[in-house]
C-alpha cells in the first residue's frame, strides 16, 4: 500500500493535491469517504483539537479505522495542533500525520517547538506539517485578525532547521466563510519566491473552501443568515495545484455548510420530521457530492490509487 509520504512526493512531481477534509461526526466522514472511494482518490481525513474533544479519542479512532476499511488510501491527520503535548498524543494514538501550529509565536520559538514535534513524530514514522505566517479568520481555536504573509527567506530557514515534511503557507486564503471583502486573489508572487528557495518542499493551503454561491443560497433559503459569505475561487486553487507545489488543500467550511444546508432544507420542508437519519443522511449525500467535485476539479487526485 502506498504511504502518505509517497503520495506527497508523487503529488509534488505529478501536480495533484490531496484533499484534507475535516470531519466532526460520522455522517460528514461517511460523505468524505464515499466521495474518495467513488473517485478512486487518496485523501487526508482531518480532525482539529476541537473535533477530537467533541467526538472523543476512542470514537475518533474507531471512525477513522472504519473509514480506512471502506477506503484504505485515507490518512488520519491532526489539524492545527497548538502544543507539543497534543501532537505527541496524536502520534501515540496512531495518526498518520500531525500539524503543529505555532505560527502565532516568535520565529525562534516556532522553530524550536516544531523541531521537537518533528523529532517525536519521525521516530514513529509520522509526518509533520508546520506553519509559517498566519491566515486571517477563525476556525476552532485558531484566530487571526489580519493576514501575516509567509516570508520566503524565513521559510527556507524554518524548513531546514525543523525538518518538517510539509509547510503551510499564508498567501491570502482565510479560515471561515468570509474570506474576501474585495478583490479575490492569492499572492502567487510569494508562492513563487518560496518555491525558488524550497523547490521540492510540499506546500499546504489552509482556509481553502470555495464557499460556493449555491451552498450559501441553500443555507440562507431555509433560515440561515450568511450575508456576503465568500470563498476561494476554484481557478485560483487550480493554479496553485497545477503550477505550484501545493499538495495539500484543507476543506472544512464547505463540509459544514453542506451538512447544515441540507439539514435545514429537510427540516424546513418536513415540519414533523424528527428522524435523524433523514436529515443527517441528506447532509451526508451533499458532502459526498461537493467532495467529488473538488477531487475532479481542484485536487486532480482521482484515479491516483
Amino acid at each position: 500500500m502506498v504511504s502518505l509520504k509517497e503520495y506527497i512526493e508523487r503529488a509534488v512531481n505529478e501536480k495533484f493535491a490531496l484533499g484534507a477534509m475535516n470531519f466532526n461526526n460520522m455522517e460528514s466522514l461517511q460523505g468524505i469517504v464515499e466521495a474518495c472511494k467513488d473517485e478512486r482518490s487518496p485523501a487526508i481525513i482531518s480532525v482539529s483539537e476541537g473535533a477530537l474533544a467533541y467526538m472523543g479519542d476512542e470514537y475518533t479512532l474507531a471512525l477513522a479505522a472504519a473509514a480506512k476499511k471502506v477506503h484504505p488510501q485515507l490518512f488520519l491527520h491532526l489539524d492545527h495542533g497548538k502544543s507539543l503535548e497534543i501532537c505527541k498524543k496524536a502520534i501515540n494514538m496512531g495518526f498518520d500525520s500531525v500539524m503543529i501550529d505555532n505560527s502565532a509565536l516568535p520565529f525562534e520559538e516556532n522553530i524550536k517547538l516544531t523541531a521537537e514535534v518533528c523529532k517525536a513524530a519521525h521516530n514513529k514514522g509520522v509526518l509533520v506539517e508546520g506553519e509559517l505566517g498566519q491566515i486571517k479568520g477563525i476556525e476552532d481555536n485558531v484566530e487571526a485578525a489580519e493576514h501575516h504573509y509567509t516570508d520566503p527567506e524565513k521559510a527556507k530557514i524554518f524548513v531546514e532547521r525543523t525538518n518538517v515534511d510539509m509547510l503551510a503557507v499564508a498567501i491570502g486564503t482565510s479560515h471561515g466563510a468570509y474570506k474576501y471583502s474585495g478583490e479575490k486573489t492569492l499572492r502567487f508572487d510569494i508562492l513563487e519566491k518560496i518555491e525558488a528557495l524550497l523547490p521540492k518542499t510540499p506546500l499546504v493551503l489552509h482556509g481553502a473552501s470555495n464557499v460556493c454561491d449555491e451552498l450559501v443560497a441553500d443555507f440562507n433559503r431555509y433560515g440561515g443568515e450568511l450575508i456576503e459569505a465568500s470563498g476561494i475561487p476554484e481557478e485560483l486553487l487550480q493554479k496553485a495545484v497545477r503550477e505550484h507545489n501545493v499538495v495539500k488543500i484543507n476543506t472544512d467550511t464547505d463540509i459544514r455548510l453542506a451538512m447544515t444546508a441540507e439539514t435545514r432544507r429537510v427540516l424546513s420542508e418536513n415540519k414533523n420530521e424528527f428522524d435523524l437519519r433523514k436529515f443527517l443522511g441528506a447532509g451526508r449525500e451533499r458532502v459526498r457530492s461537493i467532495i467529488s467535485e473538488k477531487i475532479r476539479n481542484i485536487f486532480y487526485s482521482n484515479n491516483k490509487i
